[in-house]
């Protein structure tokens, strides 16, 4: 396999260079000198960017003669495939080929402090948490997350110290490309059935991965996963546990909620109380989150203050919860909620809220994820008190599972939740100018682009 060397920079090329993580390794690289290349299929903010620090953007379809044979490596993601055109291309002429999880994990085994987050979700909320607190303690790290984050208005961040933050994504194992001094498991949950086998494939994926953890490193994990003993008992390396249990090294007590959700909490640290912890991200699964991030830091030996300073001080990241504007009295919210663990969990926090009613225009993503999971999407969105249904998100599928959003409007009808597919986004506009009346909460939620109906209601 090709080794990157921060001391030999070469001339690297990205297929697929405008997506989030890929656009990150690329900033991170073009910092150390490389010569980087690549192309996608639309411009976006992340390629216009890249563009302006020097690295060559190819845009529109892809093109086999942009890739010569001068270039050392070319770098792909999951969803490019071997009869795409620049990969034959690269395979003919006999180029070193990486993957983004083998290129982020070589550029991991750079720093002597990193830190990988994974679990079925929250990635990115608590990669966001744990770079606000090493930011408030100025050690200058570098960030790879999964979203805009906040506060510095992208994500990624370069920085010139030995630490690095990263979110760590199961989906086809990719990050057991990953060697961390901290490895962080957030929850294990049945997801991405479309490629691994059942809940315990997914297990045996996550011990495999917390069992990447460098020598002398630490895993943090939460005390709430079930049979958690089956995993610890097989681990090569220390761990921490969070939670809200008395057995949890790090748990949160006397959690109170203000008028927005946004939570309070005791710290104990090994029952010992170490001070209060303020949010300002709402919902009880940010309490967790926020266990999670202290854990690495506190074990890092950050300065309480800045643990304090960063939680507070971080407010996530794009599409987490984020207030996009208010029409007519409506507050209008978008979240990237698309399991249903994340749906409940997005749900619960918006009735901690002074809301009147909750208002929910859910975007299903893949036709797998939504029969495999179809019962539980029905639990989880009846929290709201209207669902508006859009069409599917096909993501990397087809329609061959002869699954619909009306499916789920029926079903959750059928279970007493005011339901509606009303069908395209602007049938859905206007349905929802109709519909929303001054003080109620509309969330537009899903992994896709449903976020565009929000956006388009407030341009109006």
């Amino acid at each position: 396999m090709f080794k990157i060397d921060f001391q030999n920079p070469v001339k690297i090329y990205f297929i697929g260079i405008g997506g989030v993580s890929m656009s990150g390794l690329a900033h991170v690289l073009l910092d150390r000198g490389f010569t980087v290349l690549g192309s996608d299929w639309n411009a976006s903010d992340y390629t216009r960017k890249l563009q302006a620090e020097g690295a060559t953007v190819y845009i529109g379809k892809e093109d086999p003669s942009r890739i010569q044979s001068d270039i050392d490596v070319v770098v792909y993601t999951a969803a490019v495939h071997p009869d795409n055109p620049e990969y034959a291309e690269a395979v003919r002429l006999q180029i070193p080929m990486l993957t983004r999880a083998q290129l982020l994990g070589q550029l991991m085994a750079f720093y002597k402090t990193s830190i990988a987050v994974a679990g079925t979700h929250g990635k990115t909320t608590t990669t966001s948490m744990v770079s606000e607190i090493l930011l408030a303690a100025e050690v200058d790290p570098t960030i790879s997350n999964g979203g805009i984050l906040n506060s510095i208005g992208s994500n990624t961040r370069i920085g010139h110290s030995d630490f690095f933050v990263a979110e760590a994504c199961e989906y086809t194992n990719s990050f057991f490309e990953f060697f961390p001094q901290y490895s962080v498991v957030l929850n294990i949950e049945a997801d991405h059935l479309d490629f691994f086998k059942d809940l315990d494939d997914i297990r045996h994926s996550f011990l495999h991965f917390m069992n990447n953890t460098k020598k002398g490193g630490r895993v943090v994990v939460n005390a709430g996963i079930p049979c958690l003993s089956e995993l610890t008992d097989k681990l090569s390396e220390n761990y921490l546990t969070f939670g809200l249990t008395p057995e949890c090294d790090y748990r949160a007590t006397d959690i109170s909620y203000d008028a927005l959700g946004l939570p309070s909490y005791t710290l104990l640290k090994r029952g010992e109380a170490l001070g209060t912890i303020t949010l300002s991200m709402p919902g009880e699964h940010n309490v967790l989150n926020s266990l999670a991030a202290i854990a690495v830091c506190d074990d890092i030996g950050l300065p309480f203050s800045s643990i304090q300073k960063g939680l507070k001080t971080c407010t996530g990241s794009k599409r987490r919860f984020e207030k996009k504007g208010e029409f007519n009295g409506v507050c209008i919210l978008d979240d990237y909620a698309h399991h249903p663990t994340e749906i409940k969990a997005t749900l619960k926090a918006a009735r901690a809220t002074d809301y009147k009613r909750i208002v929910c225009v859910f975007q299903p993503h893949t036709y797998s994820r939504t029969k495999s999971l179809f019962a539980d999407f029905v639990e989880a969105l009846s929290l709201a008190d209207v669902v508006v249904l859009a069409d599917i998100y096909a993501a990397r599928e087809t329609d061959t599972l002869g699954m619909s959003s009306q499916m789920l409007c029926d079903s959750l009808n059928a279970a007493g939740t005011e339901s509606y597919c009303p069908g395209s986004f602007d049938e859905i506009k206007k349905f929802l100018i109709k519909k929303c009346v001054h003080g109620d909460l509309l969330i537009t939620m899903g992994a896709g682009n449903v976020v565009e109906i929000g956006e388009n209601l407030l341009s109006e």
